[in-house]
């Protein structure tokens, strides 16, 4: 059985610091033009209304449905890539994204928009999956903290800026297809950076290669590589590929638990996209272009818990690796950045809620937004560790399944949080999503108990 050995080039984790963080930073690009690309059209809203001729429901389909997308996609190309290797499957993902986008871009009637916005969606999953997984192939666990720390600000900053420049391309009077472009130049980039930068990471497909070049040097058809081996039967090619997600989300309470939390945090986010036109532009009367630039504290406050998690939380764990060494870090110390966070996530929607009156000035709301940024993305980036440390080799398949959950909830959030937000007012709306809030405060403290013994038992989880 072939593997790499100590030292090995071939081996990512054996690559260049600098190459590494380059490979991250492409990873983080190509998630921030996925998400990017979600919540673009709330910007357009006005325009597309104007030459569709559709309703308010229908509008908000436009992010729902790219949205519902991300339920789909996962399905395929998390698994997938542990069966095909990363890059092939991000390679065949973007050509189909940039292809819907031009669709997006001439789409004529109400029915093609709304397809198109779809399967965009279902192909702009693939980064939400196999970049979280890329970034496991290349990092070991002690430097993997702060590399998932900024790779979780892309799939955040993305829908946090969208706002703001579609609704400046609205106010300046440009056709509203001219989004749409963008979002097709955007991801052709990130193609070409896939195409000619981004190798493959995934070891199992790289000892297969290895495997084959020793075969053919030496004569010798004895080397194996354990992918070789796996079988490729219909159902087990089933199993890997559509049931190997949701077998490990039932079967795992402890992924089960983060992606319920996960859900109702990615929801919330999305849910802004038609709760902030209401108090800002609504309330306040600001046009599309300022009323984006709210979302401006969202991104602020993001970038802070990444420096936070960075500057204060990623040093704990290291001299917690230095104390368990020559053993691993218990992934429960990924969660401790969860227990500060989790508290001020509900108390940003309290604080949003009440003081959402149009004779309160816009900036405490703006600023409520700001906390919510830095509690979502310290939220983010804890769980993502977890995950990946829990999970290791089968990370992208339990991220499959947590993607597709918090993509349902970020799909439908947004189709009841118009008509909740207008019966209810911003002021009791808010508060009610704070309570949920509240009483999801004690996840992190159970799995911080528990998760031990939940592991012990796990069969997918290798780290006992």
């Amino acid at each position: 059985m072939v593997r790499f050995d100590p030292g090995e080039k071939a081996n990512p984790k054996n690559w260049s610091v600098a190459y590494r963080w380059y490979i991250t930073a492409a990873g983080s690009l190509l998630v921030l033009n996925s998400t990017f690309a979600s919540s673009a059209p709330s910007g357009i809203v006005a325009e597309m209304t104007e030459y569709f001729g559709f309703g308010k429901e229908v509008a908000t389909l436009t992010v729902s449905l790219f949205v519902a997308g991300y339920c789909v996609g996962p399905l395929l190309w998390g698994p997938l890539s542990e069966s095909f290797g990363r890059r092939p499957i991000f390679l065949v993902a973007f050509l189909g994204y940039i292809g819907f986008q031009v669709g997006c871009a001439l789409s004529k009637n109400v029915a093609s928009i709304l397809v198109f916005r779809f399967l965009g969606g279902t192909f702009a999953s693939c980064p939400l999956t196999n970049a979280g997984a890329l970034l496991a192939d290349i990092w070991d666990a002690d430097r993997r903290g702060i590399a998932m720390a900024l790779f979780a600000l892309a799939p955040f900053a993305g829908p946090a800026t969208a706002p703001m420049i579609a609704g400046y391309i609205a106010v300046s009077g440009t056709s509203w297809r001219w989004l749409y472009w963008v979002l097709c130049i955007f991801a052709s980039v990130c193609g070409l950076v896939v195409l000619f930068t981004i190798p493959e990471t995934y070891t199992p497909i790289l000892l297969v290669k290895k495997a084959h070049i020793l075969r053919k040097e030496t004569g010798d058809d004895r080397y194996w590589a354990p992918l070789e081996r796996r079988s490729k039967t219909a159902k087990t090619v089933f199993q890997d590929v559509i049931a190997k997600p949701f077998t490990i989300l039932f079967m795992e309470p402890m992924l089960a638990a983060i992606t319920v939390y996960m859900s109702f945090v990615y929801g919330c986010l999305y849910l802004l996209f038609v709760a902030y036109p209401i108090v800002f532009q609504q309330g306040h009367g600001f046009n599309a272009g300022a009323g984006g630039l709210m979302f401006l504290a969202l991104l602020i406050g993001g970038v802070l818990a990444t420096t936070t998690y960075i500057t204060m939380f990623d040093p704990r764990y290291k001299r917690k690796v230095a104390k368990h060494a020559p053993n691993g870090v218990p992934p429960e110390a990924r969660l401790e950045m969860t227990l500060l966070v989790a508290p001020l996530f509900a108390i940003s929607f309290f604080w949003f809620g009440w003081t959402s009156y149009p004779n309160v000035h816009w900036a405490s709301p703006m600023c409520a937004g700001g906390l919510l940024g830095f509690a979502v993305l310290g939220i983010f980036v804890s769980l993502f560790n977890y995950i990946v440390d829990t999970y290791l080799f089968a990370a992208a398949s339990a991220l499959a399944a947590n993607t597709v959950c918090r993509s349902i909830f970020g799909a439908v959030f947004p189709l009841f949080g118009r008509q909740m937000y207008e019966a209810l007012n911003p002021r009791w709306a808010s508060t009610l999503l704070g309570c949920v809030a509240l009483i999801m405060v004690p996840i992190p403290i159970v799995l911080i108990k528990y998760g031990p013994s939940l592991r012990a038992k796990s069969k997918f989880s290798p780290v006992k």
